[in-house]
């Protein structure tokens, strides 16, 4: 029977982490470089997350600098770019979520289906193939091939008769370039994921299936899709904890005085106060609020998760 005494249990779990750690300790050993990585490179760092509470001086340094509380945020909160900003990020997260979500898990389930190895591993490639090419590339990519007088779509509308648009420069079709571009270079490589979900899959599942008269949708819908469902929660979940971390370098390269309406985000934003203009309180400020916000996300859609399943990530 467990004990109820709080200091008991502690003693207990205590002793059994000991005998875990002495019966197993070629493993734990194994933990120790990753331990030290995420000591280092993540916790570390995290030291200097209090300049967001101070007024940052380089010659006084981070321990030096005066405290100032609260005023960063306030600051960010009052500036009339917060809610464009807010509203640019949350859009362009979620459109790229619901959008992109969904493809890799698609194309895995597609893909399961091919009997034909060599042509399996043709589209393989293909689709895999685009993640290799860096983020600079594809943007200079989208604008070659966007451009209004060189670019290859013009010249097609040209000959059609239509009229030559400056995509990169239109707002509206900033993020439908941004979204639909990730998904092309980044659905082959996620689908690697659920491709070896589907591989542990028990055979037998639909040689029973078969025999009692599933057809292939039914198989897909019935035994399928259920055996990586709690590939796709894990990884639902992953993705809802980076919702706010629209990527800066991608953004960043897209981004023209013309589009700024929909292509400034927070990522680019605090570029521009905390490297350009040398403000690191106000950009940690607002970096803070950004892992705040993440952070609750991740919690709340965890929570979500283990009170409809039995799947989350803690």
């Amino acid at each position: 029977m467990k004990s109820t005494n709080p200091s008991a249990n502690i003693k207990t779990w205590r002793k059994q982490l000991i005998r875990d750690v002495m019966r197993d300790w070629e493993l734990y050993l194994l933990l120790i470089p990753t331990l030290v990585y995420f000591i280092v490179m993540k916790y570390g760092p995290m030291y200097g997350v209090q300049i967001a509470f101070k007024n940052f001086n380089g010659a006084l340094g981070i321990t030096g600098s005066p405290w100032v509380g609260l005023r960063h945020f306030k600051s960010f909160f009052d500036s009339y770019y917060f809610w464009p900003l807010i509203r640019n990020t949350v859009v362009l997260s979620v459109y790229s979520l619901i959008a992109g979500f969904p493809m890799p898990i698609i194309l895995a389930l597609m893909l399961n289906e091919v009997k034909n190895s060599k042509y399996k591993r043709t589209v393989q490639t293909v689709t895999y193939a685009p993640h290799f090419i860096s983020t600079v590339v594809l943007v200079g990519m989208l604008i070659t091939f966007l451009s209004p007088s060189t670019g290859i779509i013009n010249h097609l509308r040209k000959a059609l008769g239509f009229e030559v648009r400056n995509y990169i420069a239109e707002p509206a079709l900033f993020r439908h370039l941004y979204v639909w571009s990730g998904i092309w270079q980044n659905t082959g490589w996620n689908s690697i994921i659920y491709l070896a979900a589907l591989s542990s899959i028990d055979p037998q599942l639909h040689e029973a299936a078969i025999i009692d008269g599933a057809s292939r949708w039914q198989r897909i819908w019935n035994i399928n899709i259920p055996g990586i469902l709690p590939t796709i929660v894990i990884l639902f979940i992953l993705s809802t904890g980076s919702i706010m971390n629209v990527g800066f370098e991608k953004a960043f390269l897209m981004q023209n005085p013309m589009n700024m309406e929909t292509s400034d985000v927070i990522s680019t934003y605090v570029y521009r106060r905390g490297l350009i203009s040398a403000e690191y309180s106000f950009s940690a400020a607002i970096g803070l609020f950004n892992s705040v916000i993440n952070f609750i996300m991740l919690v709340m859609v965890n929570k979500l998760a283990k009170k409809l399943g039995e799947t989350s990530v803690w």
